[in-house]
């Protein structure tokens, strides 16, 4: 199918989303209160910088056995991920400070983890958050050789025991950054010509060229250059600590767009989802377990609709204008999916993994289309 000039068909002339969005306005406005995340945002981004780069530091001194710079690896691994989530994510959508220029600052922590700002913003904000859940054109969905993760995608034999091998694949989320921003090039290239992005321009190819070597230097000369760890030890190292990293992104990404209730919609035969952009986000996407200490911990992404409806809108705000968007969606008899727990939602997406696993995606569909016609508005 063809992916030139994807449209969002309001057929139903929807108000959905301009009345949602004088709503959050007024919530701003009335409360006389920014939409960045201000000074919470740069503690909390000292706090998981320091979580990554002082173990490193510390393995650099050579002070400490081997199994103590292990533990610190597995730290590193956490602080990548407290990263991931709750610094370069709001900077790289311009949401963590009203300043460009401190948004460009910490948007370019991501170089720090291996990967790559604009080849980010291309997947992520572009494609991700435009086409959410939709099967060769979001790529947190597509291009996974060895995970069926919408209906549409072909199933196969070894997908059967997807839902067990699926969060060792998770963990190795962050290795991939260190080939997949190359060839990712390729492939945003071609969408550019469909004019679903834009062409990487000649210096971005030199920025993500030097950026992966100064990384490789970062993470696997220096540490043979000040340290007398072997080369066993080190791989142990590093491997631990983009496991735990990767696993944890993944995992909590999954959880928002890969559980029974949201949908994996289907282009009509020109090519456009039948559905305006802002009810397919709620049809797309899930809550889960709206927790402060967890929300803070993972930067909010817990509030994933909040976060898809305004991503320009920073995740400290996500828990006050909540119940703004859950009323006006009940309001407009739409859906707003919620898990309560954590553990809910880690049970859903392993319900999901196998029935994408063991079905055909017409039969999987027809499920999800029975399930949408409960009352609206309800705590899935």
């Amino acid at each position: 199918m063809t992916t030139t000039n994807v449209k969002f068909l309001n057929k139903d002339k929807s108000t959905f989303f301009p009345v949602l969005r004088t709503r959050i306005e007024q919530y701003f406005q009335e409360n006389e209160i920014s939409k960045s995340g201000g000074s919470p945002m740069v503690g909390k981004a000292i706090f998981m910088l320091s979580l990554y780069l002082v173990p490193y530091g510390l393995i650099l001194t050579n002070l400490f056995p081997a199994w103590a710079m292990l533990v610190m690896a597995g730290v590193m691994g956490i602080g990548i991920a407290g990263v991931g989530m709750s610094v370069m994510h709001d900077a790289n959508h311009g949401s963590f400070s009203t300043s460009s220029w401190v948004n460009n600052l910490f948007s370019g922590s991501l170089y720090l983890l291996g990967g790559n700002v604009y080849n980010w913003k291309v997947q992520h904000n572009t494609l991700h958050h435009t086409y959410t859940n939709i099967d060769q054109l979001d790529s947190d969905i597509t291009g996974k050789p060895f995970l069926r993760l919408c209906d549409q995608q072909r199933l196969q034999k070894m997908h059967r025991y997807q839902h067990w091998y699926a969060f060792i694949l998770y963990g190795l989320m962050t290795f991939s950054f260190l080939v997949k921003d190359f060839r990712q090039v390729g492939e945003f290239n071609r969408k550019a010509k469909s004019k679903l992005t834009k062409p990487f321009a000649t210096y971005e190819i030199g920025i993500l060229v030097l950026s992966k070597l100064l990384y490789v230097f970062f993470v696997g000369v220096l540490p043979f250059l000040l340290t007398d760890i072997t080369f066993g030890q080190w791989a142990l190292g590093f491997l631990l600590m983009n496991f735990v990293a990767g696993f944890v992104l993944s995992v909590i990404f999954q959880l928002a767009h890969i559980i029974e209730e949201v949908h994996s919609p289907v282009r009509n035969d020109q090519g456009n989802i039948e559905n305006a952009w802002a009810i397919h986000q709620l049809e797309s996407t899930a809550n889960f377990s709206v927790h402060p200490v967890l929300s803070w911990c993972v930067g909010g992404l817990n509030y994933q609709i909040e976060h898809h409806l305004f991503p320009s809108i920073s995740h400290v705000h996500y828990p006050a204008i909540a119940p703004i968007v859950r009323a006006t969606s009940k309001e407009f008899g739409l859906p707003y999916y919620q898990k309560k727990s954590l553990i809910d939602a880690l049970g859903s997406h392993v319900t999901m993994l196998k029935k994408l696993g063991r079905q055909a995606g017409q039969s999987v569909a027809n499920q999800r289309v029975t399930r949408t016609r409960q009352p609206v508005g309800s705590s899935q």
